[in-house]
């Protein structure tokens, strides 16, 4: 992957992400949420084992030495941010929570301002303010009267939960690049977000029945290759690359490909303003990406 372009890797990690969203909320009367999240990383863990354990036996030292981070990142990367999502699909339509999610740069540069001292350029404030402006114009429906009367459901308040979750696991991969080995902390970190997750996988098993078919095992397989590792290590290697400012605002591409998705696989319907937000937070993930003359300079 490290071969690969980042910023096609930000592209993919964002299109199975969109995907994530749709299939989220298809699968909701089907798979309890704490159950798809649980048995999501437990497939993707038994898959990833073979390829990763000849890296943990060797780099074990290493990983074990931070383990507060590892386990932090566990916490927020694996547990936190996918359980909350799919919690929130139970409340929420896939394109709404995936709109919701284009909070996710400006909560990373927050953060990243107090935990990294971080400092925005001008293209990164342009892309910024653009995507903006797509996400105003999706939520109001291209309506100022909507927007000024706009309040968040509680599906829409927990994807801001699971935000915040991920702009957090994104700093800390970003803060640990080259102090900790991609491959065996994502595997360690697998690990230790199963065993935040049993407890209430055990609970839940109590109270809501899963129900099984073909759809609800692809949706394991997909959530557990694709969506985890595939993407995961898709974003990792881009934010280790680029930082976690430029590949925050890739995020604002998820509601873009979820739209599509939703559109043609679930039968949401995809409206004019949702279409124009779309292009305008494309516009701002180019622009940010751009280089400012200084930073070519320093290059």
């Amino acid at each position: 992957m490290k071969k690969v372009n980042p910023y096609v890797l930000l592209i993919v990690a964002t299109l199975i992400w969109g995907g994530n969203f749709v299939i989220g909320r298809a699968i909701t009367s089907s798979l309890p949420p704490v159950s798809l999240s649980f048995l999501r990383w437990c497939t993707a863990f038994l898959i990833f084992l073979p390829f990763v354990w000849p890296m943990i036996k060797k780099e074990w030292p290493i990983v074990k030495k931070k383990w507060p981070i590892v386990l932090l990142m566990a916490l927020t990367g694996v547990a936190g941010f996918n359980t909350l999502l799919y919690i929130a699909l139970h409340y929420t339509t896939s394109i709404n929570a995936s709109l919701v999610n284009t909070s996710t740069p400006i909560i990373i540069y927050i953060l990243s301002f107090f935990m990294l001292g971080d400092r925005l350029n001008r293209n990164q404030i342009i892309g910024t303010v653009l995507s903006l402006a797509g996400l105003l114009i999706i939520i109001s429906q291209g309506s100022l009267d909507v927007l000024l009367k706009f309040s968040f459901n509680a599906g829409d308040m927990i994807v801001i939960a699971a935000v915040i979750c991920w702009s957090i696991y994104s700093l800390l991969v970003k803060q640990n690049a080259g102090k900790l080995p991609g491959y065996s902390t994502f595997a360690v970190s697998m690990v230790l977000g199963i065993f935040i997750l049993l407890p209430f996988f055990i609970q839940e098993a109590r109270t809501t029945e899963i129900v099984w078919s073909v759809g609800s095992i692809l949706t394991i397989l997909y959530t557990g290759v694709f969506a985890s590792i595939v993407a995961f290590m898709s974003w990792n290697t881009a934010v280790e690359r680029v930082g976690p400012n430029k590949a925050g605002i890739f995020l604002n591409l998820i509601p873009v490909f979820a739209a599509i998705f939703a559109v043609l696989f679930i039968e949401e319907k995809l409206a004019w303003y949702q279409a124009l937000g779309g292009v305008f937070v494309i516009c701002g993930v180019y622009i940010s990406t751009k280089m400012t003359k200084l930073e070519q300079q320093e290059v």
